[in-house]
């Protein structure tokens, strides 16, 4: 059951133990707070000034102090050494499950565009094809991405994945997913990345197996058709320029909208 102040329900592998870290935290950090609120209270009414009675200086407790530096101390290292597995699961990519599904996303102001596979399984490769703001995963798969940024800083940001990853220009960020339930998700830039920020969301798909490998060939027959239509266009606007060489137009990726 869902509140205002609970996460929403996870679809990742590993949201689960995201959330319990998450909750641990919250836990410790509400005691802390509320302890330190109770007391500063009980100081302001116990120390108020009153007719009669002079101020006196107290230079402060050493006990107290090596108490509470070190017990804050031991509570991160806890926290450090509980979440430091975790962190090599989600982050580094020598931890990585080997992927069903790669695929790239290039973030810009304001738009992700995904980049898919084309019939040849392979990134990289002349029948890649690219959709704005859609990103098209299968269910039970391990899906690893590429992050690039093609401007400034974004952040790629899933809650329901658990997922938060900035987009860095000049590097290729890997993080990778697998989701548990198909359904419709939103994608949000989690980086104030310029005036249009507000509007840089995408749509997630997790579909069946069976639905995603359907969206996948009509995608892919899409591509080919629009590579094949750009290079019919490109040959028939080849012309001899007055040197005699031939110039053609250059092609680029496919995008389907």
């Amino acid at each position: 059951m869902e509140s205002f102040w609970r996460l929403p329900e996870t679809l990742s592998t590993f949201g689960a133990d995201i959330d319990r870290l998450f909750y641990a935290v919250v836990w410790i950090t509400g005691i802390v707070f509320v302890a330190v609120e109770v007391t500063l209270v009980v100081f302001l009414v116990k120390y108020r000034h009153r007719e009669g009675h002079k101020a006196a200086f107290v230079h402060g407790n050493n006990k107290l102090e090596i108490l509470w530096t070190g017990a804050t101390a031991v509570i991160v290292l806890v926290l450090g050494l509980v979440s430091w597995g975790l962190w090599q699961e989600i982050k580094n990519p020598a931890y990585f499950p080997e992927p069903g599904l790669e695929l790239e996303i290039a973030a810009r102001q304001f738009e992700w565009n995904v980049k898919y596979p084309g019939a040849d399984g392979e990134l990289g490769t002349d029948d890649d094809y690219v959709v704005r703001n859609q990103l098209h995963v299968p269910v039970d798969t391990p899906v690893r991405i590429t992050l690039l940024a093609e401007d400034v800083i974004h952040s790629f940001f899933v809650p329901e994945l658990r997922l938060k990853q900035d987009a860095v220009p000049g590097m290729q960020i890997p993080v990778w997913f697998e989701a548990t339930r198909a359904g419709d998700y939103t994608i949000g830039c989690a980086e104030l990345c310029g005036l249009g920020h507000y509007r840089m969301r995408g749509a997630m798909t997790v579909h069946s197996a069976d639905a995603f490998q359907q969206w996948r060939q009509e995608r892919q027959v899409a591509a080919a058709g629009a590579l094949d239509a750009g290079a019919a266009a490109d040959i028939g606007s080849s012309a001899t320029d007055a040197g005699g060489e031939e110039v053609a137009a250059a092609t680029g990726a496919t995008h389907v909208h």
